[in-house]
């Protein structure tokens, strides 16, 4: 006999543990899934409690190092939630040049705190465009990110010579022009003159320039030749393989609240594959419904059939 997966909690019954189930039925139920901030640290980052370094990953790492070796323009594009924004941010240290920045605001000049020393290595910037910009708007952030850079690396550095007793907040804060390489995210929403901005700073400056933008973006910018003609590289940000599907779920058993051995259902492990395509957004999403309808039904392993309850729980398009 098939059992129920019931996709909403009620407060007059819970559904019975079941080990498997043959059917999901349909019920309304709000979705809890979670889309990344751009702005602030990411909540799908932060769910998987570490970075997955994948090979699409390392192959962003790879072609933004040659950019930053190089000077060159590079153009990196891709879906929609397939990770360029993760893998930017992670490549940059955004999170922990953002977060320590902050720090200035609530300490005074001589009781902040000491700096990690890996921000001391810091040599990237990470800049999202907004949606509303004029060249005076990207100029004035793109300055306010590159200081923070400037800042938090100088008193990591100083913060690791103790020979003089300690650095005094002035020697801490002192700029060194330390940005090699500029990572601009939603590259889409720029304007021409917005873009003619970001091209004369890359001028006047001594660093490699990243726009991070959807698919099309290339051919936009063939319209500017001044711009395309110092284009040296362009990425294609790839969705996820099966293998590396296998691979981010074996390193994320946290998600759904038990071991990595719970993963070893192969056709579920199929499933998500089938309905996220190698999206990770979607992957994220998925597994927080499927965790929330496992705690609901009282189930210990993940299956095919509640992956497909959690999918009909997502506005994801058809799989």
């Amino acid at each position: 006999m098939s059992a129920t997966i019931e996709k909403s909690s009620s407060p007059e019954r819970k559904s019975p543990e079941r080990k498997s189930s043959k059917r999901a039925t349909s019920s309304g139920a709000t979705s809890s899934g979670a889309t990344s901030s751009r702005d602030a640290p990411s909540k799908e980052a932060s769910s998987a409690g570490s970075f997955i370094l994948t090979k699409e990953y390392h192959r962003f790492e790879e072609f933004c190092e040659a950019c930053r070796r190089e000077r060159y323009i590079g153009l990196c594009y891709g879906p929609a939630g397939v990770g360029k924004t993760l893998a930017a941010r992670h490549y940059s240290k955004r999170d922990l040049i953002e977060r320590h920045a902050n720090d200035r605001f609530h300490y005074s000049r001589d009781s902040m705190p000491p700096v990690p020393p890996e921000a001391a290595d810091c040599h990237t910037v990470f800049y999202t465009a907004p949606v509303a910009n004029t060249p005076r708007v990207v100029k004035e952030g793109l300055y306010d990110t590159r200081m923070a850079l400037e800042r938090i690396g100088g008193l990591a550095e100083a913060d690791q010579k103790k020979s003089d007793g300690g650095a005094s907040f002035a020697n801490r804060c002192k700029l060194a022009n330390r940005c090699k390489l500029v990572l601009v995210d939603e590259a889409d929403r720029l304007k021409t003159p917005s873009l003619e901005e970001i091209r004369d700073q890359y001028d006047k400056g001594d660093f490699g320039l990243v726009l991070i933008g959807m698919p099309g973006i290339e051919k936009r910018l063939s319209r500017y030749p001044q711009l395309y003609s110092r284009v040296g590289f362009a990425h294609a940000f790839r969705p996820l393989s099966v293998e590396e599907m296998k691979f981010v779920l074996a390193r994320r058993p946290e998600a759904l609240g038990h071991g990595a051995e719970d993963f070893a259902d192969v056709e579920a492990t199929a499933t998500i594959a089938r309905i996220t395509g190698g999206n990770f957004r979607l992957l994220d999403r998925l597994l927080r419904q499927a965790k929330r309808i496992m705690e609901i039904n009282r189930l210990k392993h993940l299956t095919r059939e509640v992956v497909e309850a959690a999918r009909e729980c997502l506005v994801i398009g058809p799989s």
